[in-house]
Order: structure tokens, then sequence, then C-alpha cells
């Protein structure tokens, strides 16, 4: 993965040219680790056509070493990382405009930039790293390739387990086991587990409420390798659907396969969302689709692009992405079915690969 980091951080600094800037400061873990593998919870990342510093304290010292020293130079802060960075900022020559995040940047840090940091002219800068991160390379469609089947065979399982009785509670744990007995690292998000008519809140977090034959089961989870993660939604039934509930799961799986067909690199968002709503609104569900069709993933089970009704920005050759169009009835229920896609330069790949059938769970 070492090529690939200093392939990005040469990316980096290409941007940082084009934005008249000596340096950047990356304060984001999610960017911290993209750029240089660090996997850790404190560090500071600063960033110049020159040099590449990561300054992070001791308990990071032989994780920091291991996973950045061949992209970066580590420095261990025994007191503050901020003390850190401005005895580094002050041995270096030709840096005065400096980027930072200032997405991610929380007001007391702001603080110190105007105060701590006077000496030098801090520009906020937006997406410099997040808009690197939507193009995927081999290695990170690899890695949410693997978590997806990761998720694939933890939600196999799950589903084999689910009795009538079980409340929402107790299939999230198995759900949970058996992610990791899977080999997921973490939970990239706590997962929605909904029954009955709580299957149309589309957030749902899991409840004591017991499901029950002829109800309607979501499950929206994801699995995580090397720090990439999968989403994945799919919605079954206890025992025997009746045709409403298959009509409905019929309209949003028609919703899924379209937009999943259809889906290409160089699309605007919300051209790829009307892939999927104008099916919905054929059959007269279009209200019943209220949120966006999806979203990238990667490094976060949210980032760059979006696909959504307003959605204007250009889906990037190599960008994964989520698809997840939904119909939410208040108070019957609702039906989700949400794969990963990779939009390949050549075409897409589907990296999800588990059945979109209405089961029936005896």
């Amino acid at each position: 993965m070492s090529g690939a980091r200093t392939h990005r951080l040469a990316a980096l600094v290409e941007r940082l040219v084009a934005h008249h800037l000596d340096g950047v400061l990356i304060t984001a873990p999610p960017n911290i680790r993209y750029l240089t593998g660090f996997s850790g919870s404190n560090a500071l990342l600063f960033a110049s056509a020159r040099e590449v510093h990561l300054i992070t304290d001791f308990r990071y010292k032989t994780q920091a070493a291991v996973e950045s020293s061949d992209v970066a130079s580590v420095r261990i802060e025994e007191s503050s990382l901020w003390a850190g960075l401005w005895k580094l900022l002050a041995t270096m020559t030709g840096v005065e405009a400096i980027g930072f995040e200032s997405a991610h940047l929380p007001h007391r840090d702001f603080q110190r930039l105007l105060e701590q940091g006077d000496r030098w002219h801090w520009r906020p800068a937006t997406e410099l790293v997040e808009d690197l991160r939507s193009r995927k390379d081999a290695g990170e469609v690899a890695l949410i390739r693997a978590a997806g089947a990761i998720a694939m065979q933890a939600l196999q399982e799950t589903l084999s387990g689910v009795r009538a009785g079980m409340s929402e509670l107790d299939i999230c744990g198995d759900l949970e086991r058996a992610l990791r007995r899977a080999g997921s690292d973490a939970h990239p998000f706590a997962p929605i587990v909904a029954t009955g008519p709580r299957s149309a809140l589309p957030h749902a977090r899991a409840s004591t409420r017991a499901i029950a034959p002829g109800e309607f089961l979501l499950l929206d989870f994801g699995a995580s390798t090397g720090g990439y993660c999968s989403d994945v939604t799919r919605t079954v039934v206890l025992g025997r659907a009746d045709s409403r509930q298959r009509e409905t799961h019929e309209a949003v799986q028609e919703a899924n396969r379209v937009a999943r067909v259809g889906i290409r690199a160089g699309m605007l968002g919300r051209e790829g969302d009307a892939l999927a709503r104008s099916v919905l609104e054929a059959r007269g569900m279009g209200e019943l689709f209220g949120h966006g069709l999806g979203h990238g993933i990667g490094l976060q089970v949210h980032e760059a692009p979006r696909l959504s009704r307003l959605a204007e920005e250009v889906l990037p050759p190599g960008s994964v992405v989520t698809i997840e169009p939904g119909v939410y009835v208040p108070e019957w229920g609702g039906v989700r079915i949400e794969d990963d896609v990779h939009l390949g330069a050549d075409g897409t790949e589907l990296l999800t690969d588990f059945t979109r059938e209405l089961l029936e769970l005896s």
C-alpha cells in the first residue's frame, strides 16, 4: 500500500499548488489514514511539496512507525500535538499559506490557529482529500469487495436463525456476532434491525419489539476489513408474505435492478437517483421514497459522491456507491434493498452478491 499512499500524497501536493497553498494541515482521522495508513485516534498531519509529518502521542509510537514511516516522518509529542505542530512549523522555510480542513476542525482548535499559529496565514480548505478519496484504486475496491463478502456471510447465518418471538435486539445481537465470526474488524455503524410497522422507519434502531409471523424484517448493516466498509440492506418476511408485501418488495427490487444496471461513472448524482425513482413513481410509490438513492462508501460508510434528487456533482470513475431505493408506509412497514457498486471506467461491478428476491423465512 505504500506505493498507493505515495501516489495519493503526490496528488494532494498537486491540489495544494492549484489552491496556492504552501502546505496543508490534515486533522480528520479518515483523511490521515487514507494518506499515511495511520489508524490511531489522535494525530495531526502536515503535508507540503517537500515534507510530510505525522504528529501523534506515545500510545501510538510503535503503531505509527509500522503504519506510516514509509511515507511520513513520525513525530511523537509528549505533551500537546499542537505544541509539536508549532515547533515543527517554526523550523520550516517557505511555508506561509497553510490550508486547514474547515469542515473537520472544532472551534477550539480553530482558535489555536488564530492565537498560537498567528505567524502563518491559515486558509480554509474543503474536500482536498475527500475528492481524492472518492476515486478508489484497485486495492481499495478489493477491500470493499471483501467487506461485502463478510456481510453476505453474516446475513446468511443470521437469517437462518430468525424465529417468531425474537426481539429486534436478539436478532441484532446475532447479526453482530455473525459479522465478527465472518471476519469483520468493526461495525461501521449501528445495525438497523426493524420489524413489522417499524420497518417504515428508515433509520430505526433495534428495540425490544418481537417479530411475529407475516411481518417484515429489515436489516441494514455493514462489515469492515482493513478499514474499508460495506453497507447492505435486505428486507424479508417471516412466514408467508401477503400480496401487498409482495407488490411493494417487487417495486423496490425493480428500482434497485434498474439503478444497478443503468448507473455509470460520469453521470450526475441526480441522474443516478432518477433511475430508481422513476420506477417507483411509475408505480405510484414515488412519494414513499423520501431519501436519496445512495452515497459513496470507503473508509467511512457515508462519503462522496452523493446520489439524490439535488446532487449535481459528477459520479467519478472509480467511485463505490450504494444503491438503496426504499418504500416506507407509516404504521404498515417498509422495504429497502441496498447494494454496493463500483463505478469503473469500463463499467460497473456489483460488490454485494446476495439474492434480492423476497425471502420468506420458515
